[in-house]
């Protein structure tokens, strides 16, 4: 069966591929405005769903892999900066605090569904203006939820994570291939 990610995210990608080495990409064109109220959790797994159904609308016959990943802090989701000042307010924020990172996986094959979603906390250093600055100046923050990359330039503030490294990068590895196992669309290796 054709196994096909809905995303465009290189990260999720080169994730991908650590598990299924054979398939294709097919950028979602779904809306990804939610006009319920959702914890963080339900709104993850909602944009999950509604890329994965999006693109399984055009081929019925693969196995579609949307995902989606959200920081909350304080209960508030902090979503992709869309400017440098938004992306240096939210570091200010996550500086010195712990706050966790939600990625949601939905799975859509003839063979059956799974929603998946998993939690990681994970804890910044204090972080000084100039630090923040001089992190922003990279142009990283300005395509991550909440202004950060854990595999990048951002490494050198995190302290702490408890919960899988890989749900913070944006695609929880060991959760996908035991899903993907189980609904018979990749074989145990």
């Amino acid at each position: 069966m054709e196994i096909i990610l809905a995303s465009g995210s290189p990260r999720r990608k080169e994730l991908l591929g650590l598990i299924c080495p054979d398939f294709r990409v097919e950028v979602s064109g779904a809306d990804e405005h939610v006009t319920e109220t959702l914890s963080p959790e339900q709104m993850v797994a909602r944009l999950a769903e509604k890329k994965a159904s999006e693109v399984a609308s055009r081929f019925p016959e693969a196995a579609v892999i949307g995902s989606d990943t959200v920081v909350e802090l304080d209960g508030e989701i902090l979503g992709k900066p869309h400017s440098r000042e938004e992306a240096v307010s939210m570091l200010r924020r996550l500086s010195g605090r712990e706050h966790r990172v939600h990625t949601a996986v939905q799975i859509l094959s003839p063979t059956g569904s799974r929603s998946l979603v998993s939690t990681a906390e994970v804890h910044f250093a204090p972080m000084t203006d100039r630090e923040i600055e001089w992190y922003v100046s990279t142009g990283e923050p300005m395509d991550k939820a909440g202004a950060y990359g854990i595999q990048g330039y951002a490494c050198r503030y995190i302290t702490g994570i408890r919960g899988d490294y890989y749900t913070v990068m944006g695609l929880p590895v060991q959760m996908l291939y035991r899903a993907l196992c189980d609904l018979g669309i990749l074989e145990e290796a």
